[in-house]
């Protein structure tokens, strides 16, 4: 007995001791926080070295970066809690019903996120200082609490701006609003390698990053998550409770304890006499952001924002007089930070009360989503969403239910068949799964952050129903192996053409020096019937000994059917020797990037031909676009932005010159209007009636002068357009296409040309908010057409197809684009 007592106190002392000898950051880096940025590594090495020095700190790397930067995690906790750490998230998620056991944990679980957007980078400065606070003076709040730390989810994008700022800023910092150091060049370090917006990836889950980060998430389902940002430099501190609109799953609990967190927070701020605001600006709908998606899966999810952002450096003077400095904005959001802890840890078993109570989901309106598997592959990139948001799904009983109808907005009886896929919502998750696959979200209010429309079914191109009863359903059984087989006498090999899959395959095809061809005409051949765009590799075109091994080869890692024929004979439609049946030639394609493009869009097309297609391209700076020789390219794309400047005169010339030659320019979303109303352009801007009537004069109170604004704008909502099914840019889509407009400006059909998805004059939107104004100038307007140039052609793409990566059915555009216009001769 004497020696356990011995040791207990043994133990109790060498902990006091750990405590007492635990540098600060500033000790242990060598600086004072605030005084300069901390590299990445840096801060990986701090919170390493308290998690080596103190027993009841655990770090956990998660994942790793396209930079190949690592992902850590840091669990803070009194020293009983770290020894039981398994046993306590095991508890904790028996309280949602995704996993079985006794709901009994009682501890708080409070995760906090830092500098998601890299250049808004005090608050992993305030992680460090946060990480010391909570270890050395706020001990007593870690008995019932366990507190989950990010230091870093965007290390990418952090370290390319601190280093670009440590290249630039003068010594001592300068804090006049035009020095170098405050005027951050494109394309920022607000985004991550492929220049995502990680923010708006919750959901969608398109980055490493994000699935890494995801899957941690739902291992954890914490009760508390807050997501630290920072804002521009006039705007002093906001924090919760959040503004109108909430989704309305949100529950009263959950809007009560944010209240009840901004008033602890206050309380700080009051005292230093810090300035703050709440209510305004941040809403929770999107269901993509780090504070909307942690609150649909039980949390209290907030985001806090820190004057500052990249333009504010180590210190800035602001409109008003002061003098921001980097030291100020760290303290800030650790003082947010504790308070967050401290409260939670006074309300921990409330927050699992609450949290319990959350995954009761009989109030659902919809009991089941059930969704018709007519694309097996649209439909496996579905589930691969799910999988990764943990999200259970099965298959339809053959049958009917009656529900509402995504295609055509009504309430009618669905045909089922076992290849269904059914979503309910009984299930843990059941909340989650209303806001992504709701039909139309309920908008308390128009004056929303961010997009208002997102359902999942149109997101994917699948067609859905809701339905009010529990559908028939059975556990889904898995996923189909193919594997091909040689077949020496073939004439050639038949592979279909309507997923984004099947441009992956074409484009490893390519990049593998086999030359495919596609039909612009529908055929059959031994019995089958195969539709424009189908995919045709003929032995003649390919003349070497290995061709049959190679192509299957290709075809299986692309988990592509190929189907072999022996004659190029066609029962109905063109026989393959036919001029109909062209050939896909290897392209060259440049893609402009720089301060010309929104780094968003560019990285949109960039992660989508890197790690989608898989297929090269060349990044051009749009500062040295004039002086390229553009015979090198076979297609130009422009990425959403605006390009008047680089676009002059001379340089338009010869974009036309190269175009009339054979080229293919795609121009996507606001990068349209470079081309709209210009000498040999066949794009006109829509003007609408009320534009032609209004007034001069302004007479709008001044307090409306925002909601009278946003008559004008259409924020991400849904529209039905109307697609030429029989042109090669809509080849592998049916009659009718779901598009996520983004914007109000409307543009008049193609008179030169072809109009190959538009909106016909009943076109209404289907889902989010659309500006009383803007949704009148939406009918009869482009979507998508090729204006025919010469050899070539010009793309329009008004509406952007690959939108932060989601949009998923709209991706086949930009492949039909690309490789099937203008690709049959060899330039």
């Amino acid at each position: 007995m004497k020696i356990k007592a011995f040791l207990v106190v043994l133990v109790l002392f060498t902990g006091t001791l750990f405590s007492q000898t635990l540098q600060s950051p500033s000790e242990f880096l060598g600086y004072e926080i605030g005084s300069r940025f901390t590299r990445h590594h840096r801060v990986v090495d701090y919170f390493q070295y308290v998690s080596n020095t103190l027993s009841n700190v655990k770090m956990e790397k998660y994942g790793e970066t396209n930079e190949h930067r690592p992902l850590y995690l840091s669990y803070i906790s009194s020293q009983e809690n770290i020894n039981n750490l398994g046993q306590i998230r095991k508890e904790n998620l028996s309280q949602t019903g995704i996993v079985s056991g006794n709901a009994t944990n009682k501890k708080a679980i409070v995760w906090l996120s830092y500098n998601v957007h890299g250049n808004e980078a005090s608050s992993t400065e305030a992680a460090m200082l946060t990480l010391y606070e909570l270890v050395t003076n706020k001990k007593d709040w870690l008995k019932n609490t366990i507190v989950i730390i990010d230091p870093c989810v965007n290390p990418d994008g952090r370290d390319r701006y601190v280093n670009w700022y440590n290249q630039v800023k003068s010594m001592p910092f300068n804090i006049d609003q035009n020095a170098k150091e405050h005027k951050e060049p494109w394309p920022s370090g607000r985004p991550n390698h492929y220049l995502f917006d990680l923010n708006r990836d919750w959901a969608w889950v398109t980055q490493v990053e994000s699935a890494q980060r995801i899957k941690m998430y739902n291992k954890w389902m914490p009760h508390v998550h807050v997501d630290f940002h920072e804002q521009y430099i006039n705007n002093p501190y906001y924090f919760a409770p959040a503004a109108e609109p909430f989704h309305e799953i949100i529950t009263d609990w959950q809007r009560d304890f944010q209240t009840q967190i901004g008033k602890n927070h206050a309380k700080y701020f009051d005292k230093e006499d810090w300035l703050y605001f709440t209510k305004e600006s941040f809403d929770l709908l999107y269901p993509s952001y780090g504070d909307t998606y942690p609150t649909y899966m039980g949390a209290i999810g907030m985001t806090y924002e820190q004057a500052g952002h990249g333009m504010a450096g180590l210190g800035i003077h602001t409109d008003e007089g002061e003098v921001l400095t980097l030291k100020d904005r760290a303290i800030h959001h650790m003082t947010t930070g504790l308070s967050t802890v401290e409260i939670s840890s006074q309300n921990a078993e409330k927050l699992n009360t609450e949290f319990k109570k959350f995954f009761n989901n009989a109030d659902l309106n919809y009991k089941s989503y059930v969704l018709k598997n007519d694309n097996e592959d649209k439909m496996n990139r579905l589930k691969a969403l799910l999988d990764k948001h943990e999200i259970k799904y099965e298959n339809a009983k053959k049958g009917s239910v009656k529900g509402y109808n995504y295609a055509n907005q009504e309430n009618e009886k669905f045909d089922t068949s076992t290849n269904d896929l059914v979503i309910h919502t009984n299930q843990p998750k059941g909340k989650m799964v209303k806001v992504l696959f709701e039909p139309n979200a309920k908008l308390a209010d128009s004056l929303t952050y961010d997009i208002t429309a997102w359902s999942l079914p149109y997101a994917h191109g699948i067609n859905a129903v809701a339905s009010t009863s529990k559908v028939a359903s059975s556990i889904n059984n898995g996923k189909k192996i193919i594997n091909n087989s040689i077949n020496k006498s073939a004439y050639a090999y038949i592979s279909k053409w309507n997923s984004i899959d099947d441009a992956t395959f074409l484009a490893d095809l390519l990049k593998n020096d086999m030359v495919p061809r596609f039909t612009q005409k529908a055929f059959s051949a031994n019995g089958k019937s195969y539709k424009e765009g189908t995919l045709i590799i003929l032995r003649n075109d390919n003349r070497n000994k290995n061709f049959d091994s190679k192509l299957i080869k290709i075809a299986d890692r692309n988990m592509r059917q190929l189907t072999a024929v022996s004659s190029g004979f066609s029962q109905t439609g063109a026989d393959f020797g036919s001029p109909s049946i062209k050939p896909i030639n290897k392209q060259k394609i440049a893609v402009i990037s720089g301060k010309a493009t929104s780094s968003l869009s560019f990285g949109e097309v960039w992660h989508f031909f890197e790690t989608q297609l898989k297929y090269p391209i060349t990044n051009i700076n749009s500062d040295n676009f004039s002086s390229t020789d553009l015979s090198k390219y076979d297609v130009i794309i422009l990425p959403s932005g605006n390009y008047n400047a680089v676009l002059d005169k001379s340089t338009l010339e010869k974009v036309k010159k190269w175009t009339h030659s054979g080229g293919t320019l795609i121009a996507i979303g606001n990068a349209v209007s470079s081309f709209a109303n210009k000498d040999d352009f066949s794009l006109k801007t829509k003007v609408s009636e009320d534009k032609k009537d209004e007034k001069d004069i302004n007479l709008t109170p001044f307090a409306d002068r925002e909601r009278k604004d946003v008559a004008n704008l259409i924020t991400g909502s849904i529209f039905k357009s109307t697609l030429d099914n029989t042109h090669p840019l809509a080849f592998g889509y049916g009659k009718e296409y779901f598009s996520l407009k983004l914007g109000g400006t409307s543009y008049e059909y193609l008179k030169d040309g072809y109009n190959v998805g538009y909106f016909d004059e009943n076109t209404k939107n289907v889902s989010g908010y659309a500006g009383s104004k803007a949704v009148k100038n939406v009918p009869k307007s482009l979507f998508i057409g090729e204006q025919p140039m010469g050899n070539g052609s010009v793309i329009y793409m008004v509406d952007n197809p690959l939108f932060r990566a989601f949009w998923e059915n709209g991706k086949l555009f930009v492949a039909n684009a690309v490789f099937l216009l203008n690709s049959d001769k060899l330039k």
